[in-house]
């Protein structure tokens, strides 16, 4: 079984940045991607960005030159770097794992731009 624990939220004035991670407990074998959603106040949740096992990355249209997803494989750690935010990036960001045909969920954290 796998933990995820999230941290690097937090409020940033618009255009701004702000790092998240997302490290990986228990036990990753078999992980074969994490990525990350976000979910604003009364929408639903969407995908921000994903990284498989062979390191493909993959992001929404509208974050697209503004975030990064990277990985530290030693660590078991994921990382988003978002700059440039705006304020429709405000919303709790949520880590994933898919572990062979099981999806793990960490808690999610809070990310505010203030415009």
């Amino acid at each position: 079984q796998v933990q995820l624990v999230e941290s690097g939220g937090g409020l940033v004035q618009a255009g701004g940045s702000l790092r998240l991670s997302c490290a990986v407990s228990g036990r990753p074998l078999g992980i074969s991607a994490m990525g990350w959603y976000r979910q604003a106040l009364g929408k639903q949740r969407e995908l921000v960005a994903t990284i498989n096992s062979r390191g493909s990355t993959n992001y929404a249209d509208d974050v697209k030159g503004r975030f990064t997803i990277s990985r530290d494989i030693a660590e078991y750690t994921v990382y988003l770097q978002m700059n440039n935010l705006k304020p429709e990036d405000t919303a709790v960001y949520t880590c994933h794992a898919r572990q062979w045909v099981t999806d793990y969920w960490g808690q999610g954290t809070q990310v505010t731009a203030s415009s």
